[in-house]
C-alpha cells in the first residue's frame, strides 16, 4: 500500500509557546513542512517538485538519484516515482545493508544500488558504473540540491503571507536556505535568515549558497550545533527531541530538525535575540531518520515506544 499524491497545502504555521520564551520575550513560530505528505515531507518534496518537472519535459521515465542508508530524500524519490508511474534507482553509500527505509524504498519499486563510501563521493563514475550508455535516465543530485530544488523552496515563505524577524532552517547541501534567501531578497523583506549546519565545519554552506544566489546582508550561520558530523547524534541531542516533544507534541529528527532547535533554543537562552523579536523556524519532516536512534530515545524514555509508533510515517492506514 503506497501514498497517493495527496499534498496538504500550503503547510500550516503553528506557535509554540513555553517558559523560556516568554522569559525572553520572543515569540516562536514553526512552519509545519512535515505534515505536508507522510512520506514525501517537508523540503524534500519542495526540491522535487520542479526537478520531477523537469524528469518530464525532458521526456525521462527512469529517474536516479544518492543518498545514505536512511536517506529521506531517496525514500520521497521513491515514492514520488511510485506514485507517478516513473522507474527509481538510487546508489546507496556503503555497504549492502536492509533497513526499514529502504525496505520500504524497495517495496515501492525502487532498485538500489550499494557502493562504497570513496566510490560514492565519485558521482559521474557510480552513474557510469551502473548506467552507462542508457539515455533514458535523469539524474537527481543528492538530496536534491539543484536549481529546481532551490526553485521549489522559494515557495515556501508565499504560502501564508506572514513576516517573521528571524526565519530559520537546518542545512545540509544548502538548497533549501538558498530557496529560502532568494525569496527574502526578491520580496525585499526585513528578515534574517539563520542556517543551521548539520555537518561539521559548516561554513561550507556559505559556498554552496553562492552557487545559486548573491549572498548580501540578512544571512547568518550558526556552526555550532553538529553535534558531531552529519546524522551524528549526543545523548544531550536525544534527551532534547524527548522533553520538546513532551512540551509541544512536535517530534523532531536527530538529523536536522533536532539540531536546529537546539540550536533556538541556545540562542534564546543567551539573550541573542531582542526582546519582542518573532521567530519561524521550518520543520523539514525527514522523521524517518530517527529509526537509527529508536533504542536511544526509548532508553530515555519508555515512553517513546509509544510515540514513535504514532508518528511513524511508515506506518501510515
Amino acid at each position: 500500500m503506497f501514498v497517493p499524491m495527496q499534498l496538504h497545502l500550503p503547510s500550516p504555521i503553528q506557535q509554540l509557546v513555553e517558559p523560556l520564551y516568554e522569559k525572553m520575550g520572543v515569540e516562536v513560530f514553526v512552519k509545519r513542512e512535515d505534515l505536508i505528505h507522510p512520506l514525501i515531507s517537508g523540503n524534500k518534496w519542495r526540491k522535487l517538485k520542479y526537478t520531477l518537472n523537469k524528469a518530464a519535459d525532458d521526456g525521462k521515465q527512469h529517474v536516479v538519484t544518492f543518498g545514505g542508508a536512511y536517506s529521506n530524500h531517496v525514500l520521497a524519490t521513491a515514492v514520488a516515482a511510485k506514485a507517478l508511474s516513473l522507474q527509481a534507482s538510487a546508489i546507496i553509500r556503503g555497504e549492502e545493508q536492509q533497513n526499514e527505509v529502504l525496505n520500504y524504498c524497495k517495496l515501492a519499486g525502487m532498485k538500489l544500488y550499494f557502493v562504497d563510501r570513496l566510490s560514492y563521493t565519485d558521482k559521474k563514475g557510480c552513474i557510469e558504473r551502473f548506467f552507462k550508455g542508457n539515455t533514458a535516465i535523469f539524474v537527481i543530485p543528492e538530496g536534491g540540491a539543484s536549481p529546481e530544488g532551490v526553485k521549489g523552496c522559494e515557495e515556501i515563505l508565499g504560502e501564508n503571507n506572514e513576516t517573521f524577524d528571524h526565519i530559520f532552517c537546518a542545512a545540509g547541501t544548502g538548497t533549501t536556505a538558498a530557496g529560502l534567501y532568494s525569496y527574502i531578497q526578491k520580496n525585499k523583506l526585513n528578515t534574517t535568515l539563520h542556517v543551521v549546519p548539520v555537518l561539521k565545519s559548516g561554513d561550507f554552506i556559505r559556498n554552496e549558497l553562492a552557487k545559486h544566489i548573491s549572498i548580501k546582508e540578512q544571512l547568518e550561520l550558526h556552526t555550532g550545533y553538529h553535534f558531531g558530523g552529519y546524522a551524528k547524534s549526543t545523548d544531550e541531542l536525544l534527551q532534547f527531541i524527548v522533553a520538546f516533544y513532551q512540551e509541544h507534541q512536535v517530534l523532531l529528527d536527530q538529523v536536522y530538525t533536532g539540531k536546529l532547535v537546539f540550536g533556538i533554543h541556545d540562542l534564546i537562552a543567551k539573550g541573542y535575540f531582542t526582546r519582542g523579536s518573532q521567530i519561524l523556524w521550518l520543520h523539514t519532516g525527514g522523521l524517518t531518520g530517527l529509526y537509527g536512534v529508536k533504542t536511544g530515545l526509548e532508553q530515555i524514555d519508555p515512553n517513546f515506544t509509544e510515540v514513535f509508533s504514532k508518528n511513524d510515517p511508515l506506518q501510515f492506514k
